[in-house]
């Protein structure tokens, strides 16, 4: 098997048991379809068999299939990196089937969930700002976000460490006491002491994580995703739009540049991932709204936008609800 294939192989087939979240390095909802794309090559490869289903999604004979996976194959092999999103996938599978009809490129693409070509859009891979941007109060590097720390399309709880230089000076001399408290505890496997001092730590807005088997104090910051409005969880694509941030920000480590705090406590911020701005991708996958009466950037305007013209997500619908007037509509007397 290719070294390209079998990284994939090795990488995103093979689901964690630790929790319903997959892990870093399981099967996630960033990563699923890719890993059975991934596992139909590689049995491809040794049986010459295209899976059993496909031709329910596509119009072309078997051996016209066998003849796509053994071109996506060849290719997949000589990608460098190999594809490791839904998107890197779908590109490699567009590119590579180009000719053939579109009936047969959308089957197979939606065959593994895969996103179709039209949806499909180019993001900016510019580094967070060296300096800090006007109206920018501080900036901050998560820790990994946890997939379950995503409430929804624009909203996410993410962990400092107390060693960033926002967060050290501000940590209460009971937190630091509790925590080493808990240490001793843990030492003496008095794990019922242990955890009575991290629910103390826990209450004060910190808590301890476990990082590559190392325990560091964290303080707790909810952030709101500066100059966008998803569609709540209720709303059409409140769903979708949860998901989309879950694959960009989940496991990584998120830099935070905060411009300011809402009424509900939350950090409003611009969020980057790897090189990636965050809210440039949720707009431009039409799964949130430029939130102009907070923010007046001509460049969210126009994210937007793109996503209308290309109909994309929320955008298929020709006049979708916007989720302050959902909010406003809904809210308890």
């Amino acid at each position: 098997m290719g070294n390209a294939l079998g990284y994939l192989y090795g990488k995103c087939c093979k689901p964690t048991t630790d929790d319903d979240s997959l892990g870093p390095h399981g099967v996630s909802a960033a990563t699923v379809g890719v890993s059975a794309l991934a596992h139909d090559l590689f049995n491809f490869e040794i049986t010459s068999q295209v899976p059993e289903g496909l031709g329910r999604y596509v119009v072309s004979s078997r051996k016209a299939q066998a003849n796509w996976y053994r071109k996506i194959l060849e290719a997949w092999k000589q990608a460098k990196p190999p594809p490791q999103t839904a998107e890197d996938a779908s590109r490699l599978v567009t590119e590579i089937l180009k000719r053939h009809q579109k009936a047969d490129v959308e089957g197979l693409l939606s065959f593994y969930g895969l996103p179709l070509p039209h949806t499909l859009v180019e993001l900016s891979t510019e580094a967070p700002p060296d300096s800090l941007p006007e109206g920018v109060l501080f900036e901050f590097q998560t820790l990994p976000v946890d997939p379950k720390a995503v409430a929804d399309g624009d909203t996410i709880t993410v962990y400092v460490s107390t060693s960033d230089p926002v967060v050290s000076s501000s940590v209460p001399r009971e937190v630091n006491v509790a925590a080493v408290k808990r240490a001793k505890a843990r030492e003496r496997k008095d794990y019922t002491k242990a955890d009575a001092h991290h629910q103390k730590i826990i209450d004060s807005g910190f808590r301890v994580l476990n990082i590559q088997n190392e325990e560091v104090l964290a303080r707790k910051f909810r952030i709101r995703l500066r100059g966008i409005d998803a569609p709540e969880s209720q709303m059409p694509f409140g769903k979708e739009a949860q998901e989309e941030l879950l694959k960009i920000v989940q496991w990584k480590s998120l830099k935070v540049l905060v411009y300011g705090e809402d009424r509900y406590g939350r950090c409003v911020g611009d969020l980057y991932c790897n090189g990636v701005f965050v809210q440039e991708a949720m707009l431009k996958k039409g799964l949130a709204w430029h939130y102009v009466a907070y923010d007046k950037r001509i460049v969210l305007a126009k994210w937007e936008k793109e996503a209308r013209q290309k109909r994309i997500g929320l955008w298929a619908s020709s006049n979708p609800e916007k989720p302050w007037d959902w909010r406003k509509n809904n809210r308890r007397e």
